[in-house]
């Protein structure tokens, strides 16, 4: 692939040293265990799964060092000296002074929402995601988008779509109030807009326009390393930094900060919410022991906060995140080579397709991304998620759905997981379903739970 793109081919930075089995099923086997999964790929048990692409959330491998940082855990109850690394890690790497582990992201959000979100107040952020805007509105808040439009069209090239419009963040201030505006929820990257970078220039302005309305910004770091890359590959005045450079001043211009580390940081499980403010910690450390447990382990094992401390290190290697985007960008590149419909720019972590381009003559209320994901792996076992309708759930106030101008099947790649091969397999199968398209049929939901319902919700066929 690397000659056919006009440039060298290259490797991954790293050889397998143990495997694990793979199993492809036959078409029957698929369709069975699809019927009883309600055409819902998140219900599907793994062993009937041949490549999951679900999510590359706690998919990651694990180096060698990780695991064996894992024999050094400490699990006294408190004081854990693996937490006091952890600690160490995100200061030297993200520069925050404060810090309190959670069992993985959405602990992080949940404490965060908590203490800094009043009832009645507004939330504004760079796109919505899914679990951090029901932990915002379980709060009281009210998120509002305030991304720049480019982001919303899959086929706009713009090398920063994740970044906030000040326009939309400047109206929303002069309407609300800036008392009535909790804080700036800002992702980097954005997962539901295909994974798309912020810029370092837009982040100066948010911090300069921020600190003079008294509005703190929170930082979704799940994926910060990977933006750092962006900006690095993008940024005029950015190619001889360092990723970690880059990573400390992003972080810099922010308040706190919360995150999956079973994202970036390579880990399994985990998650940590770090601030600036000694006040703010406090009241975070307080609600930890409530809902995670002591503030120096917060629901995790020693071993896997050292395990932690060692991904973030690993996570800012050069070789490591070139390797890691350049995956995602080559599944990309066979996708678009064959007039595929995905969301451009490639993003970070997954491959998005544009499900409406897919099936055309399906209505938003049959679901089409979550019919292709459904499609997709009827053909060929391969696990995606849905990132459309379903995800968006639906407006507390008036009962309808959200209804997303994205509607996006998430080909999320593990990493340090699949091979270039696995990679050529993926390519493939969409390209069959993609050829097929015409005969699909959509689907109707006829299960709908209360709270993120594309977890467990379950469809058949129309």
């Amino acid at each position: 692939m690397g000659q056919q793109a006009s440039r060298r081919s290259w490797a991954e930075p790293w050889k397998i040293k143990v495997v694990e089995p793979l199993y492809r099923t036959d078409a029957t086997a698929r369709a069975r265990a699809l019927d009883a999964a309600g055409y819902n790929t998140f219900l599907l048990r793994s062993e009937d799964v041949y490549i999951d692409l679900l999510t590359d959330s706690g998919t990651s491998a694990m180096s060698d060092r990780q695991w064996a940082g894992m024999m050094l855990g400490d699990e006294a109850y408190a004081g854990s000296r693996n937490y006091y690394r952890l600690e160490e890690a995100v200061r030297s790497f993200y520069g925050y002074p404060h810090l309190v582990p959670t069992h993985q992201g959405r602990g992080a959000e949940h404490l965060l929402s908590k203490v800094a979100i009043t009832p009645g107040q507004f939330v504004p952020g760079n796109m919505y995601f899914t679990t951090t805007r029901a932990h915002q509105e379980m709060a009281g808040g009210t998120f509002v988008d305030v991304i720049i439009d480019e982001a919303h069209d899959p086929d706009d090239g713009h090398p920063f779509k994740g970044n906030v419009d000040l326009v939309k963040l400047t109206r929303l201030v002069e309407e609300a109030g800036a008392t009535r505006i909790a804080y700036l929820s800002l992702a980097a990257t954005v997962n539901m807009a295909g994974g798309q970078p912020v810029s370092m220039a837009n982040m100066r302005e948010l911090r300069t326009f921020c600190s003079r309305h008294g509005i703190r910004i929170f930082l979704d770091a799940t994926r910060a390393v990977e933006n750092a890359f962006f900006i690095q590959e993008r940024e005029p005045g950015y190619d001889t930094r360092s990723l970690r450079e880059i990573l400390l001043e992003f972080c810099s211009y922010t308040d706190g900060a919360w995150m999956s580390a079973k994202k970036d940081s390579l880990v399994n499980i985990g998650g940590w919410v770090a601030v600036r403010d000694a006040l703010l910690f406090e009241e975070l450390r307080n609600l930890v022991v409530l809902y995670e447990g002591l503030h120096t382990y917060g629901g995790l094992a020693g071993r896997d906060m050292e395990a932690m401390a060692i991904g973030i290190e690993e996570s800012v290697q050069d070789d490591h995140i070139r390797s890691r985007i350049g995956q995602v960008r080559y599944l990309g590149e066979l996708l678009s080579g064959w007039g595929i419909p995905i969301v451009k720019p490639v993003g970070g972590h997954a491959i998005f397709l544009n499900a409406r381009c897919f099936y055309p003559h399906l209505a938003q209320d049959a679901f089409p991304a979550q019919t292709l994901a459904a499609e997709l792996y009827l053909d060929s076992g391969i696990r995606a998620m849905e990132r459309g309708i379903v995800s968006a759930g639906r407006d507390p106030i008036t009962g309808d759905h959200h209804r997303p101008a994205l509607e996006l099947t998430r080909l999320t790649i593990p990493r340090r997981v699949y091979t270039q091969a696995h990679m050529d397999v993926v390519a493939e199968s969409v390209k069959a379903v993609h050829d097929a398209r015409a005969h699909s049929r959509g689907l109707v939901m006829v299960h709908e739970p209360r709270h993120l319902r594309f977890f467990q919700a379950r469809f058949t066929p129309q």
